[in-house]
């Protein structure tokens, strides 16, 4: 795997040195999220260095962060290792979410404050041919549409830790939006839960929401499952073709 040296992009001297070492953390972390390190892969801080063309340092503060997020392990005397994948944990985060968000959608209605969620409704309740196809741009719209629901509120710390578990499952979540028709039931999912909403049905809009949070999550579940396996076929016929 060959990337550009980050040396080439930032100094690795005075007020650089932390921004070196966030361009090594986001391509770790993006070659953890596209595969090209697989769960389990073992790997030293100077396997790290020598590809980036960088020195230990900055490789060091970088790995410290994705340790911090569940990203990586380290290991005394065997360095670092990307995190196995535990389906039962980003399961428990997807129940914390469904919690969480159901929590904010019955408080809303009960308090008369839906049309906080108004600006929502510009965004989802659209016709078809308005609709956004590119998958990144609906993935950040749907992040920030669970979001709202949550921040609305006005829970400062519900909406700081509803954050914190968005975080923590954007590794698998992304992949919703890989094809066609999960960009197709976003929009016609929200839409359905928004105009639950504002009718006031806080019962069916949590139920409508409990069902597409579950549905996201089954469906990343199966596609990670699936990218999982091509990549680890692929590695297993570079490693026969190099020997």
């Amino acid at each position: 795997m060959q990337a550009q040296p980050l040396s080439e992009i930032l100094p690795t001297t005075g007020k650089n040195a932390n921004n070196l070492a966030m361009q090594i953390y986001r391509q770790i972390k993006a070659d953890i999220f596209d595969f090209r390190l697989l769960p389990g892969d073992k790997f030293s801080e100077g396997d790290i260095a020598t590809r980036m063309q960088v020195s230990r340092t900055p490789v060091r503060q970088a790995l410290f962060w994705l340790q911090r997020e569940g990203y990586v392990d380290v290991h005394f005397r065997s360095g670092w290792q990307v995190r196995s994948f535990d389906f039962k944990y980003f399961e428990d985060l997807y129940e914390i979410r469904i919690m969480m968000e159901t929590s904010a959608v019955g408080s809303l209605v009960e308090r008369g404050e839906t049309e906080r969620l108004a600006t929502l409704r510009e965004i989802w309740c659209i016709p078809a041919s308005e609709q956004l196809a590119e998958p990144s741009k609906v993935a950040a719209l749907d992040e920030a549409f669970h979001a709202r629901l949550v921040a609305a509120v006005g829970n400062n710390e519900m909406a700081r830790m509803h954050q914190d578990v968005t975080e923590r499952i954007r590794i698998i979540r992304r992949l919703d939006f890989t094809k066609a028709p999960r960009i197709d039931a976003t929009y016609s999912e929200h839409a359905d839960i928004l105009d639950r909403i504002f009718s006031g049905d806080a019962a069916g809009a949590q139920q409508m929401l409990r069902d597409h949070i579950a549905e996201s999550r089954d469906e990343v579940k199966r596609i990670t499952l699936f990218m999982l396996h091509n990549a680890r076929a692929q590695y297993a016929g570079e490693e026969l073709e190099s020997s």
